[in-house]
């Protein structure tokens, strides 16, 4: 489609990402029409920084009803994704918006409607599941722990080894901080019950690589505890989360970790363990062995990311990888059971899609 007009909303951590790494390594396909901050100060210095030429607003919503734009990023809190992505549709504009999809599961089921009404590109900036640590952590789970076959799961995969089937792995999510949020990600929402937290920020990555690696999740059993006071994130979780083939994964959350965080996906079982330790460093041994570091090839010059990448792709008429709005509304169906404990187990295969 030649030239891609391009309007961002939003310059924290990821919008200032967007303009200063990825906009100019695409320079010949990318014009940079339009940015948005709520803060002036910022938005006079990120355009100066990213050499002028754009311009802008302090209003997402007068921008979007003025830019010529053929796509919007936006990386704002999540309690503006849905108007902004709203309005960007309505102008006729590619949407590629950041992660979570909303700020609820109403927000998101209306997005994914909004969405399959367009015949505009829909993008959730889901990009963990390609990064390299991961496509080798996924091609382990395949060789070592297979899902349990229909009959399997039918004829209970937890009974004993001796039953003539393997047992079921032992899977453990930790999502575990000495403090939320963290030092360098402080601002006036990360922290509140309403549209923060790290189930939010960081556990809708790995509930949608999860789903990406393991299948759907379609039960959910949460407990969470809020600090006192009334209005902060949670303070400690204690979820499982249940397959749909029946394997359970075990969530261990909390903002009060003695030492360094740990942001890990662990799996043990008679073939031995797999661990994906702090985003991207992958272990793997045999059953009584200590887990050892896993080389890991790929960068984003040979690999599929950044998904930016992706995105130019398709609007160029190429093939492209990306997670679209149906991917964020099926994670922000676990993210919301998580978020909000129903006294038991949830039953999501109702609301997946």
């Amino acid at each position: 489609m030649g030239t891609i007009k391009l309007a961002v909303i939003g310059l924290g951590n990821m919008g200032r990402s967007m303009i200063h790494r990825l906009v100019p390594r695409y320079v010949d396909r990318v014009e940079l029409v339009a940015l948005c901050d709520s803060s002036e100060e910022s938005l006079r210095r990120e355009s100066e920084a990213a050499g002028g030429g754009a311009k802008l607003y302090t209003d997402y919503r007068t921008l979007l009803a003025e830019t010529d734009a053929d796509l919007v990023y936006i990386a704002v809190p999540p309690s503006m994704h849905f108007d902004a992505a709203k309005r960007a549709f309505e102008r006729g504009m590619h949407v590629f918006c950041e992660k979570p999809l909303a700020n609820s599961l109403e927000e998101a089921e209306a997005l994914l409607e909004l969405a399959r009404n367009s015949d505009r590109l829909n993008v959730v900036h889901f990009s963990f599941p390609l990064e390299p640590a991961v496509l080798k952590f996924k091609q382990l789970i395949e060789e070592r722990f297979p899902a349990p076959t229909a009959s399997e799961t039918q004829s209970g995969r937890s009974e004993p080894a001796d039953s003539g089937r393997a047992a079921s792995p032992r899977i453990d999510l930790y999502l575990e901080f000495p403090q939320w949020p963290r030092a360098w990600q402080r601002n006036d929402w990360i922290s509140t019950r309403r549209e923060g937290g790290y189930l939010l920020e960081v556990g809708i990555h790995w509930i949608h690589m999860i789903q990406q690696v393991f299948g759907p999740i379609a039960q959910v059993r949460s407990d969470v505890r809020f600090p006192d006071g009334g209005g902060q994130c949670e303070s400690t979780v204690e979820a499982v989360l249940r397959l749909e083939d029946e394997r359970e994964i075990y969530l261990s959350g909390t903002d009060h970790r003695d030492g360094e965080e740990r942001v890990s996906l662990v799996v043990r079982g008679e073939a031995g363990t797999v661990a994906l330790e702090n985003w991207g460093n992958l272990f793997a041994g045999a059953a009584g062995e200590k887990p050892r570091p896993v080389e890991v090839s790929g960068d984003e010059e040979s690999g599929e990311l950044p998904i930016f990448k992706q995105v130019l792709r398709i609007l160029d008429g190429q093939p492209g990888t990306v997670y679209d709005f149906r991917d964020g509304y099926n994670a922000q169906v676990v993210l919301e059971a998580l978020r909000n404990p129903a006294g038991g187990w949830t039953d999501l295969t109702r609301r997946l899609v």
